[in-house]
Order: structure tokens, then sequence, then C-alpha cells
């Protein structure tokens, strides 16, 4: 039997430092049929000659990571569509193992990939030791793989969900087609944090808080919001193995401090979000 094709969408914007062992790491796969699409967001580096090394499927498109995906998706020839980011490591089963999960089961629309991350430096450590936490967290992983029937009926990625994209899109398959629509692999992705920076964390939090407001304002995601950005939540989570959390005493209190300092983030950025939109309504 012939295999289905798998389409794997990569966003890129001055990824040039990440994406040769990400898109190397697609085709080391251990499934046969797959086609790389990258859509790249105006990059200025060497991003896009690097992708044509392993595709002709390149593409430019924006403004954001959520179109650049769309985009992608519109032009995918494939039955299911995966779509790693720049910076993610694919360990080699896991195209195959996806397409197991949907082909076993009619009613699997979509698939988690669980995550790890790698990195060089103190913070990159911390992110590291987080992760470790989320595994089987169901509302703390999101799926990547998804049926591409689906995936049009559902309008693709939301543009106003900028940052929380990957949680809307299977909250709202899930809301749909039911629990049982988006299953789990046990193989990895690994997300190259390279030298994470604290500020640099910050920032692009702030600036993904401001689409909280319009991610909280879907009815299948106002649940999970409420475990998602709650720091006590959270921390609840990291508490439930303090053997874990401190077996390096110094990577433990970095986590907490981190996670404090990336939730004061949200926030600011949430309520900075919520009074642009206020003041838009009151000009209008």
């Amino acid at each position: 039997m012939t295999e289905p094709l798998v389409s794997v969408v990569i966003p890129t914007r001055n990824s040039e430092n990440t994406v040769d062992t990400c898109l190397a790491s697609i085709k080391e796969q251990d499934y046969p049929s797959i086609e790389i699409i990258v859509v790249d967001n105006h990059s200025d580096d060497s991003t896009v000659s690097i992708a044509r090394r392993y595709t002709d499927n390149v593409f430019s498109a924006g403004p954001e990571r959520s179109a650049q995906r769309n985009f992608g998706a519109e032009r995918a020839s494939g039955e299911y569509i995966l779509f790693p980011d720049s910076d993610m490591v694919l360990t080699p089963r896991v195209v195959s193992s996806c397409v197991e999960l949907a082909e076993r089961d009619s009613s699997v629309l979509a698939v988690v990939v669980p995550e790890e991350s790698f990195g060089v430096g103190f913070w990159s450590r911390c992110r590291r030791l987080e992760r470790l936490f989320y595994k089987g967290i169901d509302w703390l992983e999101a799926a990547r793989f998804f049926k591409r029937a689906t995936f049009m009926d559902m309008g693709g990625y939301d543009l106003q969900n900028t940052g929380t994209e990957d949680f809307d899109l299977p909250q709202r398959i899930k809301a749909s087609h039911g629990q049982g629509s988006v299953a789990r692999t046990t193989e990895l992705v690994m997300h190259d944090e390279q030298r994470r920076s604290l500020l640099g964390a910050c920032r692009t939090n702030y600036y993904y808080g401001h689409g909280l407001d319009a991610y909280r304002s879907v009815e299948a995601n106002r649940e999970n919001f409420q475990k998602q950005y709650n720091i006590f939540k959270r921390y609840r989570l990291f508490f439930s193995n303090p053997r874990m959390l401190f077996e390096d005493p110094l990577l433990g209190i970095g986590v907490l401090f981190m996670k404090a300092c990336e939730f004061s983030s949200w926030g600011a950025g949430f309520l900075m979000g919520k009074a642009s939109s206020l003041w838009r309504r009151a000009s209008g």
C-alpha cells in the first residue's frame, strides 16, 4: 500500500543558525513520502539559500508565523501536514508515528508531538528543565500534525492568535470533534533554544501578551486559558515533583524566577493589548 503524502511546512525568518539542522532532520525521517515546504518571511540572511538546498518549494509570505503556515498549507499536496518551527529537530520516527496513529483510527485528526529543549547557557538549561514538566500535560502540549482536510475545514491557524495559535487550533478541533480527535505520539521534537536570553524571552512574551484577549475570547480556549496563564497552576505543576525541580537547586530557582518574569511580561502585554483595543473602540 502506498503511504499517504505528508507535507512538512516550516515558517522561517532569519533562521540561518537553525534551519539547516531542522531540514536535515526532515530528510532523515524513516517515512518515505514527504514533501518539504518552506515559507520565509522576507529574511535578510542566508535562510532562503539554505532552504533551497533541500526543496524547490520555497515561498515568501508573512507577516506572522500563522499566516506563513496557512500559506504553506494552501500549497501543500499532502493528506497530512506537519508544522515544525525552524528551530526544531525531529527525531527519526516523528512523521511515521504520527501517520500510524492517524491511519489506525479515523477519528484522530491531529497529533501532539512532545518537545524537549536544548541549548547553551543557564537560561537554556532552565528552559530544558521547565519543558520536562510539561510532558503528557494536556493543557501544555499542542498538536503540530493534522489531517489537511481538517486543518482547512477549521480555517487553519487564527491570525488573531499570534503566540497562542499552537494551542488555539487543536482546542478548536477538540471542541468540534471530541477529545479523542487529538492523539499523542511518544516520539520527540527537540527545540533548539540556542543561547536563551531572559530579556529576549520577556520581550517575546510581552508581544504575545497583546493577543491573549483574542485567544481567551474563543469559547474553545477559555478553560485552558485559565490554566495556561495562571502562575499558581504552573508553580503547582513544578512543585508536584520537587526532586526533579531541585535536583540542581540553582536551576530550579532559575525556572521559578524565569516563569515569574515571563508571566509578568504576558500580563503587561495583555493589559496593553486590552487598553489599545478599548482605545480603538472609543476612537471609532
